[in-house]
């Protein structure tokens, strides 16, 4: 079960995320748990490999702002990188980040 406890020990930037759910933890915490049911990350996975770039571009951005408004920082950073590379339209190998990017998703679905 997610907890603010465990939401710190991910490394989440909990007391920004509490502010911007008017410092409701059962509300921050509900959001999380529904980010988890979410399958996005692996659509982005899909057109990245289909170098749907344009597509890619826009379900990253989307990401970013979800996780950025949760501030759930281990996630932030590779899809921010993520989505900087497709804003330029960067045709490269986005496995690595990708692959670190599902490794802290996955590692949020565990708590």
């Amino acid at each position: 079960m997610i907890t603010i406890e465990k939401l710190r020990e991910f490394g989440a930037d909990v007391d920004d995320g509490l502010s911007r759910c008017l410092n409701k933890a059962d509300l921050y915490i509900y959001l999380v748990c529904k980010l988890t049911e979410d399958k996005t990350l692996y659509l982005l996975e899909q057109q990245l490999v289909r170098k749907e770039f344009d597509g890619a571009f826009e379900t990253a951005h989307s990401l970013k702002g979800v996780y950025a408004n949760l501030s759930l920082t281990p996630l932030t950073g590779p899809v921010t990188d993520i989505t900087e590379l497709l804003r330029n339209r960067t045709n490269t190998e986005y496995t690595e980040l990708m692959d670190k990017l599902k490794t802290e998703f996955e590692r949020l679905c565990e708590l």
